[in-house]
């Protein structure tokens, strides 16, 4: 574990092969079946874009999901009358942001003994999860992720932030791999974030503007199904399209350090009621 911890801390993110059993994915695709196969597509229908000038960032649909499972179907799976275009199981991009929460499922895999210990391997002092999703990535339709860093759109000062990001499937430099900036967590400061706009807790707005990362800057991140990637929330990282024949699912979710630092108010995701951040080694 200490080499890990080591590249880690040196790079910003980190492969740890083997993390879930055959088990475990096979339960994680048994129950996204179950909740895909009872979901109502005659609802009103949100897509989920990827690029910053294409969100329609004051959908109260997201806004409202930070406390339950929601949907998000992709742009090009939606017409403009919000039918589908494509066969259920193939139109969601992604679910999210409660399923460490709502899902039985999810909630074993997120608060299960050897996530703590990583957790914990990185300092952490008083985890929560504050947002789970599952990533669908489905053959040829999958969406690209822009370069950016989680701490964009879910910043605290100082940052301690960690995402905990599960292969599914097989992740190859075909189907949409996951890459990153190595050291990018140390000599990059987050200067683009989105924030609730102060005139209307409805809306959403970026603000402050980000380098223009190269290509060559980026390293890719293969891993087989059932590793675990650690990706600091300074880190610059993205995907591409998927425009292999082979899915690209994942299950991630974000991590932060309640001790000694302060969660920003004008976050898009906060706390509720219902679901206040929930910690970690309490469950």
């Amino acid at each position: 574990m200490q080499s890990y911890l080591e590249q880690f801390d040196k790079e910003g993110c980190v492969v740890i092969p083997n993390f879930l059993s055959r088990a475990e994915l096979q339960s994680i695709k048994d129950e996204v079946d179950r909740i895909v196969s009872a979901l109502d597509v005659s609802h009103k229908k949100t897509a989920f874009k990827t690029t910053d000038d294409q969100v329609d960032w004051h959908d109260k649909y997201f806004l409202d999901s930070a406390d339950r499972i929601s949907y998000f179907f992709e742009a090009d799976a939606i017409d403009h009358e919000g039918n589908l275009t494509v066969p259920r199981d193939l139109s969601l991009n992604k679910m999210g942001h409660a399923l460490h929460w709502d899902s039985e499922v999810f909630k074993k895999i997120s608060f299960k003994d050897e996530v703590k210990s990583v957790v914990k391997s990185l300092n952490f002092v008083e985890p929560a999860i504050i947002q789970s999703m599952y990533i669908f990535k489905h053959p040829r339709v999958g969406a690209e992720v822009t370069a950016h860093t989680d701490c964009t759109f879910l910043h605290n000062e100082p940052c301690k932030l960690v995402g905990l990001w599960f292969a599914v499937e097989n992740v190859t430099l075909e189907n949409g791999c996951l890459s990153y900036i190595p050291g990018s967590h140390k000599s990059e400061t987050v200067t683009r974030r989105m924030v609730r706009r102060g005139d209307d807790s409805n809306r959403l707005e970026f603000i402050g503007d980000q380098r223009e990362f190269a290509a060559e800057e980026f390293v890719p991140v293969p891993v087989e199904a059932g590793g675990l990637v650690l990706i600091h929330g300074k880190v610059v990282h993205k995907s591409e399209r998927n425009l292999s024949s082979y899915p690209r699912p994942a299950y991630t979710f974000h991590v932060i350090d309640m001790h000694e630092s302060v969660y920003s108010p004008d976050n898009w995701l906060q706390p509720t009621e219902r679901l206040p951040f929930t910690r970690l080694f309490a469950h």
